[in-house]
């Protein structure tokens, strides 16, 4: 198909070898060109079909990612303004509690450890943090400060 289109006329497949082409496609079998066209445009109708199934699929995976992740870092209500295309407005509170920790002996536990073996670590700190604060009227956020191990 492609040569068909060549800006040179010498480049081009004459009717012979372009009917040749076709008779090859039908495993020898005679047929009509426009019929040989047909199938292969509902051919190719069908596998573009099948691309874009599996490509809405992924963008919907990728959708769900970005929203679970927008969740964790703001507050419902700002996320869902956000999701929404609104402006956030500023809010005040009137009680605040800010709360610092520190793993003690992170540094040490961190190299003494595989790279998964700290990740699973945080990983259960923070869930069980997270669901012993989810019980309450309390938004978190959550600052990392990372030491670089010398």
């Amino acid at each position: 198909m492609k040569q068909c289109w060549a800006e040179a006329a010498e480049q081009r497949p004459t009717f012979d070898e372009i009917f040749n082409q076709f008779k090859t496609f039908n495993k020898g079998k005679k047929t009509n060109i426009i019929d040989s066209m047909l199938r292969m445009l509902e051919q190719y109708s069908s596998n573009l079909e099948d691309l874009i199934r599996e490509r809405t699929e992924e963008l919907e995976i990728e959708k769900q990612k970005t929203e679970k992740l927008l969740t964790q870092m703001l507050p419902p209500s700002v996320a869902e303004s956000l999701k929404k295309g609104c402006t956030v407005e500023p809010e005040g509170f009137d009680l605040v509690t800010l709360y610092f920790s520190d793993i003690v002996g992170f540094t040490t536990i961190s190299a003494m450890s595989e790279p998964i073996e700290v990740v699973d670590l945080l990983n259960d700190l923070y869930t069980l943090f997270d669901a012993i604060i989810g019980s309450h009227d309390v938004y978190k956020l959550r600052i990392l400060k990372y030491r670089e191990i010398k």
